[in-house]
C-alpha cells in the first residue's frame, strides 16, 4: 500500500470506528422504534445497512472538514500534530476533493430513502460544516455535535414513518445530552493544550465540577428515554434494562471518572460503543422482538 493511500486512510479515520458507531447507533435506534417487526424483516436489514453506508462516509468526510478547519490549531496539539493535513502530507485541496467524493458517494445513499428523509438529510448540512468552527466562538461546541451525530434518528423514523411525530424527538433531545456528555469526557484528553491554544469546549467550562455535569446530561438521557418507553408502551423488560444501562453511565462514566489521566477518559469514552449497543438490544426487547 503506498503511503499516500494510507495518508488518505488515515484522514477518514476509518481505523478507529468510534466515531462511525457513535453516528450509527442513534439511526439505528431511530428506525428500530419505528420499524413495525410484523413487516417483511429484510426492509429493515437493508435501511440498517443503508444509514450504516451512509454514516460511514459522512463520518469520514466529516473528519476531513474538521481537520481542514482546524489545521492550525491541529499542529499545536500533541494527540494531532501527526494527522495528514496538519503534517503536509495531504494537501488542503487534495483533501477537499477528496471530501466531495465522499458526499458524492453518501448522496447516492440517501436517495435510496423517501423524499422527506432526503429533505431532512440536506437540512442538517449547515449543522455538519459549521460545527468544526463553534470551538472557536463558544464553550458549547459539544452541543452543536450533539444535534449533528444525532440526527440520524429523526431519519431513520421518518424513513419509516413519512409523516411528523414528537416520539423520535424525545429520544432525539436525550441523545443529544448523551453526546454532550462523552466528548465531554473525551475533550479531557487535550485540556490543556486546549487551553493553552484559546481552543472552547464543555471539558474546559466544566473542569472544576465535570462529574455533576456529566451525571445532569446522562440523567436527562435516561429521563427521554423513559418517556420514549412510555408513549410507546413498552414492555416491563425495556424498562429493567434501562438499570443497567444508567449504572453504565452514572457510575462507570461519570462518577468513577478521572479527568487527569487521558487513556481511562479515552476508555469510558470508547465504552460509549457498547453503551450503543446496548440501547439497541433494550429498544427491541421494548417492543418484544
Amino acid at each position: 500500500m503506498s503511503k499516500k493511500l494510507q495518508n488518505y486512510i488515515e484522514l477518514t479515520r476509518i481505523k478507529k470506528p468510534i466515531g462511525i458507531m457513535l453516528l450509527f447507533w442513534p439511526c439505528i435506534w431511530g428506525l428500530t422504534i419505528a420499524y413495525n417487526f410484523e413487516d417483511s424483516i429484510y426492509i429493515y436489514i437493508y435501511y440498517t445497512v443503508l444509514f450504516f453506508l451512509g454514516s460511514t462516509l459522512m463520518r469520514s468526510a466529516g473528519c476531513i472538514i474538521n481537520d481542514i478547519v482546524d489545521k492550525n490549531f491541529d499542529k499545536k496539539v500533541r494527540r494531532t500534530k501527526s494527522r495528514p493535513i496538519a503534517s503536509g502530507k495531504i494537501s488542503v485541496i487534495e483533501a477537499i476533493i477528496f471530501s466531495m467524493l465522499l458526499c458524492i458517494l453518501a448522496f447516492f445513499v440517501l436517495i435510496q430513502f423517501n423524499f422527506l428523509t432526503i429533505i431532512l438529510a440536506i437540512g442538517s448540512m449547515p449543522l455538519a460544516f459549521t460545527y468544526p468552527y463553534m470551538k472557536r466562538f463558544t464553550y458549547w461546541p459539544q452541543l452543536f455535535l450533539g444535534f449533528t451525530f444525532n440526527y440520524g434518528l429523526i431519519m431513520a423514523w421518518f424513513s419509516i414513518n413519512n409523516e411528523f411525530s414528537y416520539i423520535p424527538i424525545i429520544f432525539y433531545i436525550g441523545a443529544i445530552f448523551w453526546t454532550l456528555g462523552y466528548d465531554t469526557i473525551y475533550g479531557y484528553q487535550d485540556i490543556k493544550d486546549d487551553e493553552i491554544i484559546g481552543v472552547k469546549s464543555t471539558s474546559i467550562k466544566f473542569k472544576k465540577n465535570p462529574k455533576i455535569f456529566i451525571t445532569i446530561c446522562y440523567l436527562i438521557f435516561i429521563f427521554m428515554q423513559v418517556v420514549t418507553g412510555i408513549v410507546m408502551d413498552f414492555k416491563l423488560l425495556y424498562f429493567i434494562g434501562l438499570l443497567f444501562i444508567s449504572f453504565h453511565l452514572i457510575y462507570f462514566q461519570s462518577i468513577s471518572l478521572d479527568i487527569s489521566l487521558p487513556k481511562i477518559c479515552l476508555k469510558k469514552f470508547r465504552s460509549n460503543n457498547f453503551l450503543g449497543f446496548l440501547i439497541f438490544l433494550n429498544i427491541l426487547a421494548g417492543k418484544g422482538f
